[in-house]
């Protein structure tokens, strides 16, 4: 390790946490003064989740609850500037082996009890890192959490880590009460539907297969904070009517998903609607296939470069996401471009003029020749329960891959069926999702191609069973790496490697925007778009 380095990246953290500090307090000015007092906003959103503590899923709309209820230890600008949230300030050692967080006084739960170091060194180290899809990354060399006051959290690293201060927001590391969870079976306890947090919103109900609805706390922390008095998130089965009921102004705000892009375009035209831009800058979000690489014959390299082949990205970025994302190269998102994280160097494209003449050949090399019919086998698409626009990806999949004489039959199931089916059982040929790499891909992106989270169970870890100890490796060396140059080069043969095996076929780098009313103001504050607190917006009266 190079002690300077780390000197200045400590350096370089606190600064940059002091600089925000002080741009927040300016900027806050200006919104306080206009906004809104009160209101209710509705937001439509899909699927329903199976539960509301996000501290146990990474699912999407667990993570929109749930970071109305919790508060993290960190939030981000949008450069992805660490900022204060639980903890007011924190210190990194020279060696970069030790973290100190400073909390915040006068911090209380929904049920009147006080928030302290305990509940940190518990939600961090016994929920989040054993539960969490992303817990490993975010936490992995976190080896203990001292608590040498109630408003003091030591972080004692096994090795240097410099992504960890990216990994520690309400959506990916929210801090749980421990004095309900402790001693408790933490997967089945109570507040897991009717969530205890310090943030912004308390849980309210939840009409199963209706609506959740929370409301505003009144206690919080941050002075004046929310505006709003409710916000309720609706689940509305048919996409037509998540429609009707944006344009008729029952709803205020759309997920990304919730609305088909194609109605989504349609509706922004209107002149009480807009799209809600950016926030999801700290996602990095990627469309994808993820494919059973233990079962034949997925087993086989050269069919799942056959099938990456077959596929038109353009065509989807066009015609089923209709421009809200971009074709995708490799596992890593171009959002890290800047930080020369990224590569389209050397790997290997699939996107080449010549790509279904490849991909029959490498068909017929892999020993599975056209049979009557042109049919080579067959394999089932288990339609990711997110919306329309995936059914219909389903269907342009089935005709893509048929023309290289894969016959393609698609399965459609509830929510708690398909992740069950994809993450717990393994029973399935490949599927379609959307994966984030967060602030780091080693706090995102990683757990999708590393031997160590092939964790059934826990939905969205590496479901693919894709092990490689030469991936396996590189991962830990960019966990690790202090030299920038040397990381990135380290990052350039994962994804040289990874696009050579193809262990998921990448389709889409995401721009997931929401659809919004006009009325609603401070929606999009954070760089995690609608999985921030919402405690900024308002609605115009």
């Amino acid at each position: 390790m190079n002690p300077s380095f780390q000197r200045r990246w400590t350096r370089a953290a606190l600064a940059a946490g002091l600089c925000c500090i002080l741009s927040l307090s300016v900027g806050l000015a200006p919104s306080a003064q206009a906004a809104t007092q009160g209101g209710t906003l509705v937001v439509v959103t899909t699927p329903e989740p199976n539960l509301l503590t996000n501290a146990l899923s990474s699912a999407v709309t667990v993570t929109e609850v749930g970071t109305k209820v919790y508060d993290g230890l960190l939030e981000y600008d949008m450069e992805m500037r660490p900022v204060p949230s639980l903890a007011e300030s924190w210190e990194v050692s020279p060696d970069g082996k030790t973290v100190v967080f400073k909390l915040r006084h006068g911090v209380t739960w929904h049920d009147g009890r006080p928030f302290t170091s305990a509940d940190v060194q518990f939600s961090l180290l016994q929920v989040v890192k054993l539960y969490h899809a992303r817990g490993p990354g975010n936490l992995g060399p976190v080896t203990a959490i001292e608590t040498p006051d109630e408003h003091t959290a030591v972080f004692r690293l096994e090795h240097p880590y410099p992504p960890l201060l990216k990994g520690l927001s309400s959506a990916e590391a929210p801090i749980l009460p421990k004095h309900l969870y402790e001693g408790t079976d933490i997967r089945n306890n109570p507040a897991n539907n009717a969530p205890v947090g310090t943030g912004p919103f308390m849980f309210k109900s939840w009409d199963r297969g209706s609506a959740i609805t929370l409301v505003r706390n009144p206690n919080y922390w941050r002075e004046g904070r929310p505006y709003l008095d409710r916000l309720i998130f609706r689940f509305i089965g048919d996409s037509g009517t998540r429609s009707a009921v944006m344009e008729n102004g029952e709803a205020q705000v759309a997920t990304f998903g919730s609305i088909v892009p194609a109605e989504m375009k349609r509706l922004a035209s209107l002149p009480d609607l807009e799209i809600a831009e950016g926030g999801y800058e700290a996602l990095a979000p990627i469309l994808s296939l993820e494919i059973n690489n233990k079962r034949p014959p997925l087993d086989n390299r050269k069919v799942r470069q056959a099938i990456a082949y077959a596929i038109d990205r353009k065509f989807i970025a066009d015609n089923i996401w209709f421009g809200f994302g971009k074709p995708a190269v490799g596992p890593i998102s171009s959002v890290y471009a800047s930080s020369g994280i990224f590569t389209d160097s050397g790997i290997v494209r699939y996107d080449v003029a010549d790509r279904i003449e490849r991909a029959k050949r490498l068909l017929d090399e892999a020993g599975f020749p056209e049979k009557e019919g042109g049919v080579r086998f067959s394999l089932v698409h288990d339609v990711s329960p997110y919306g329309e626009d995936y059914r219909r990806l389903g269907e342009y999949l089935r005709q893509a891959l048929g023309k290289i004489g894969i016959k393609v039959t698609l399965r459609n199931e509830d929510w708690g069926a398909w992740v069950r089916r994809i993450y717990t059982d393994y029973d399935y040929d490949f599927t379609s999702g959307w994966f984030v790499g967060m602030g780091d891909p080693t706090l995102g992106a990683q757990r999708l191609y590393v031997s160590r989270t092939i964790k059934s169970g826990i939905p969205f870890n590496n479901a693919t069973r894709y092990s490689d100890p030469e991936i396996d490796g590189l991962w830990e060396r960019v966990a690790v790496e202090q030299d920038a140059a040397k990381r990135n080069e380290a990052f350039h043969q994962i994804q040289r490697k990874l696009t050579e095996d193809s262990p998921l076929i990448w389709l889409l780098e995401l721009h997931m925007v929401s659809l919004q009313s006009k009325q609603v103001k401070g929606l999009i504050t954070s760089p995690l778009g609608m999985r921030g607190g919402l405690y900024e917006a308002s609605l115009e009266k």
